[in-house]
């Protein structure tokens, strides 16, 4: 059996055995979502966030893309965050990025990558920020890696610059940003515990739209 068909047989296993485990599991979970997380991350199909997280349905809304990015111009994850935070009031938002990310390796590359260019130039944006650090760094892996590690910061940014992050926090005291890495190699979550209020504090004078108690 080919992995298409294989996948209705492994749906089917999972219904049942959540059936026996939980009998009113299905009935639950139609009645509604209310995550506390919100998880944007790559679309690599070795990063599964549910599995990697261990978080059961209902418990995480989720947005995937290539290179977990957050660009000021892009309507897919600037409505994940509108919803996420305006209509299912999350407590947290994670940017979680990925040692040997594919994403951020073929922007690095001399290379035309056609419709793939525009949304690879922001990770390029990032490189430039901080090119005097990463052009200090002459192992090649770990270039990358601090590369991917910067992105993660870079994109938890732009998550606190949108309105609604920043009116909903002003107002009410969450959500909080945080930025993960996974290791691929280990498979460990590594938290780069960026400091949320000082991040926010830092962009105000140039990001701040007026958003408390609207």
């Amino acid at each position: 059996m080919n992995l298409y068909n294989q996948i209705f047989s492994n749906n089917q296993q999972w219904v049942n055995n959540k059936k026996a485990t939980e009998k009113e599991f299905f009935e639950h979970l139609s009645k509604g979502q209310s995550p506390e997380i919100l998880y944007i991350g790559c679309s690599d199909s070795r990063v599964t966030a549910e599995e990697m997280t261990g978080v059961q349905p209902g418990q995480m809304f989720v947005h995937r893309n290539i290179a977990n990015l957050v660009p000021n111009n892009d309507n897919s994850s600037a409505s994940v965050i509108e919803y996420a935070v305006s209509h299912l009031k999350v407590k947290h938002i994670v940017v979680c990025g990925h040692y040997s990310c594919g994403g951020v390796k073929a922007a690095m590359q001399a290379e035309d990558l056609g419709i793939l260019n525009p949304w690879l130039r922001n990770i390029r944006d990032v490189y430039r920020m901080h090119k005097d650090e990463l052009n200090s760094i002459k192992d090649e892996t770990e270039k990358y890696n601090r590369l991917v590690e910067i992105n993660v910061e870079e994109q938890c940014l732009n998550v606190i610059k949108t309105a609604c992050v920043q009116r909903q926090y002003l107002n009410n005291g969450f959500p909080t940003v945080h930025g993960w890495v996974f290791d691929i190699h280990t498979g460990n979550l590594i938290d780069l515990k960026i400091d949320f209020n000082e991040k926010l504090k830092g962009i105000q004078e140039i990001y701040d739209l007026g958003t408390s108690q609207k």
